[in-house]
């Protein structure tokens, strides 16, 4: 983020017309606000007038309705679910209430909701910014009661109403802002900030939150970019091409607001349609993550799995439109048909509604113009991080080392390798052919500023940071001891003569190792506020500090041992990011079997009967970088890797094996049915699609 010399340059040089129009908007809102629900109806406000999932009598929306989904220009406070409303009326006709409200009636509910926004309307409109901080229901509601406050009383609030982002902006101009500062309490500190310098006189608040977004976005640079079909086979791309939207399906589960969670979510879906595949719990999460898509955001249509319609640009926010004859769940797209095109191939993933599109990828698509169309520089991909990469950057960037952890199989050493490449400047190759893949990461570690170790069981000091070791070069009799610097202390060395690149040391299989002993009082030295600082070693007593320009990743099998069973010190110093298994990797069918729908049913099954750390990556069901594609290739990883792990997790008990595996297994002695590779693939499919559930389930 830009320093603060950078904000007052960049104030002097913003253009103040480029807000105009949202000004205008801005206040037209504001006055539809001030119509339907002026100050002094609200002491009588009736809850219908109020509340998301009330059938309203007379025209407009309800309140909470009109503050997400119809006032966009006075700042938007969509995303996530109908929680932020305090209380909602879910589509099953329960009444969701704050933690505060639980236990009361809807209607005492809503009175004392009612009270408390009155006494914060009524608090501001004396000056008595304080007295809101005492109103513990709205607390639960940060985002709306500080948008309500900046709509009513737009001369005491600016229209920014995410915490996280008011922290940065306030960051930003030299400010600080508590931990538990309400929103609307950081808001008023950013506006004295404001207020304070003169680049922003004469500013209103409008242009104040038109200039920040613009110059100083604090949402994250790199999202993830999704492909998202227009019904089967493409069949509604006209209406949403001219219409400038996206819609899915699923219209049984209503408003996608109402779900806080995907396990909530997941329980509707199993609802409404029965089946024990395990895929449901992915669906929802592609529902939320389509929910929660915020204007900026990049998503591609297909049709099929080789064809693309269009890139385009998230306008606006989701919303649920019972008016629609199906497809009800939609969000605003600005589209861009220039880009459409055949690709050479089908892409894996691409069979579903949702599939995360490779960021590399998205360049190489916006890259193609049709016929007819400008041409236009595409993104550099040196400049484009995955959204797994980005996670790991960030973790590094924040603690300065991390832990990728995870079962077996799901590519940590694979994802800590991109992140290297990444850091080298080398994204062009993350995702492309192995062999081109393999070649620059062979360049990268023999470059000296990327180091690959793996712990074991008799890795030690001597062998991480300094200790004695045979001379191989002595000539004289008997045995000759030299002292000899270990990996890390190499590196060390190296970075520190070249303080302005970053080194980075990947340890792979970290939880192998006696860590106390492998980092002995190195352990301390990793924190980044201690790097720089010496200490003498304990083996020669010389003077040692770790560099700043120093970073770890290590990566960690769940299977073998869970984070909880690291020593406490390690674990406060390492950040620790999951890695899980990608169905979107195994995308794809053999025979009558979906590849997808097996691999999360099996992990479904695992979860159920061992425990999530013992599920099986997506790594055994692919070849060459992609999913298997024949039923022998299918019958090689199931009965030769499969098989043999759940056979080592399970411990000899068959009637585990078999509660997991089903009839693919003998209840009894634990044996594999033997059949030919032809009839496993239609095997699988029976077990583990169409809604069967595991025995004993």
């Amino acid at each position: 983020m830009t320093d603060g010399v950078g904000i007052w340059e960049a104030a002097a040089r913003f253009d103040r017309s480029r807000a105009a129009k949202d000004e205008a908007g801005a206040e037209q809102e504001r006055k539809q606000v001030l119509a339907q629900f002026p100050l002094e109806e609200w002491p009588t406000l009736p809850l219908e007038r109020y509340a998301l999932g009330q059938e309203q009598s007379g025209p407009g929306m309800t309140y909470c309705r009109l503050m997400e989904f119809g006032t966009q220009s006075l700042g938007s406070i969509k995303g996530g679910s109908a929680a932020k409303h305090i209380m909602y009326r879910h589509n099953s006709g329960e009444w969701r209430l704050a933690a505060p409200l639980r236990g009361m009636e809807p209607q005492a509910a809503w009175e004392r909701l009612r009270g408390e926004f009155l006494r914060a309307l009524t608090a501001v409109s004396v000056g008595d910014f304080a007295a809101v901080d005492e109103l513990e229901v709205l607390r639960f509601g940060p985002a709306l009661v500080t948008k309500t406050l900046a709509t009513y009383y737009p001369e005491h609030f600016l229209p920014v109403y995410s915490a996280g982002h008011l922290r940065k902006f306030l960051a930003l101009l030299g400010g600080t802002s508590g931990a538990d500062s309400p929103t609307w309490r950081s808001n008023r500190q950013l506006l004295e900030l404001v207020r304070s310098r003169p680049e922003f006189a004469g500013w209103s608040g409008n242009e104040v939150m038109t200039f920040l977004y613009q110059e100083f976005d604090p949402r994250p640079q790199t999202r993830t970019i999704w492909k998202i079909a227009p019904g089967e086979r493409g069949r509604l791309w006209g209406e949403c091409r001219d219409g400038g939207f996206i819609c899915v399906g699923w219209d049984e589960l209503r408003d996608l607001g109402e779900y806080q969670t995907d396990t909530e979510l997941k329980e509707a879906l199993d609802a409404n349609w029965p089946s024990g595949s395990g895929r449901s719990l992915t669906t929802a999460r592609r529902l939320l993550a389509f929910r929660d898509l915020e204007a900026g955001d990049r998503v591609v249509a297909n049709r099929g799995m080789d064809e693309v319609l269009a890139t385009g640009t998230v306008t606006g926010g989701y919303r649920f439109d019972p008016e629609r004859p199906e497809f009800r769940h939609v969000v605003p797209v600005d589209w861009d048909v220039s880009h459409a095109q055949k690709l050479s191939g089908p892409q894996h993933g691409w069979r579903s509604t949702f599939a995360k599109v490779d960021p590399t990828l998205f360049a190489r698509l916006t890259a193609h113009r049709a016929a007819g169309s400008p041409a236009q520089a595409a993104p550099s991909s040196s400049d484009l991080a995955p959204e797994d990469v980005r996670a790991v950057l960030d973790a590094l960037e924040r603690k300065g080392q991390v832990i990728l952890h995870g079962p077996p199989g799901t590519g940590k050493t694979r994802l800590a390798l991109s992140a290297a490449l990444f850091m080298a400047g080398r994204a062009d190759v993350i995702n492309t052919d192995p062999a081109r893949r393999s070649a620059a990461q062979a360049e990268m570690l023999g470059g000296g500023q990327v180091h690959l170790v793996t712990f074991h069981p008799s890795y030690g000091y001597e062998d991480f940071v300094e200790g004695f070791k045979p001379d191989l070069s002595a000539t004289g009799p008997g045995l000759t001891l030299a002292l000899t610097d270990g990996v890390f202390h190499a590196l060390c060395d190296r970075a520190s003569a070249h303080p302005e690149q970053t080194y980075l040391l990947i340890i792979d299989e970290i939880n192998r190792g006696d860590l106390p002993r492998i980092f002995g009082e190195l352990i301390t030295l990793l924190e980044l506020d201690k790097r720089g600082l010496p200490l003498a070693l304990s083996v020669s007593g010389r003077r040692f500090s770790v560099p700043p320009n120093i970073r770890i990743i290590g990566t960690m099998n769940t299977a073998d041992r869970s984070i909880s069973h690291l020593d406490a010190a390690v674990r406060r110093r390492f950040a620790f990011v999951p890695v899980g298994p990608d169905p979107d990797a195994v995308s794809g069918t053999v025979g009558p079997l979906d590849l997808a729908e097996f691999f999360e049913s099996l992990n479904t099954r695992i979860t159920r009967h061992l425990d999530a750390d013992h599920q099986i990556g997506h790594a055994y069901l692919l070849r060459d970088g992609a999913p298997i594609a024949t039923e022998d290739d299918l019958a090689a990883a199931f009965h030769h890797e499969v098989i043999p792990l759940l056979e080592d997790y399970c411990l000899g008990r068959a009637d585990l094996l078999h509660r997991i595996l089903g009839s693919l297994v003998d209840a009894d002695t634990g044996r594999t049915a033997l059949m030919s590779p032809q009839d496993l693939a239609t095997a699988l499919a029976a077990e583990f699609s169409g809604g069967q559930q595991s025995p004993d389930a």
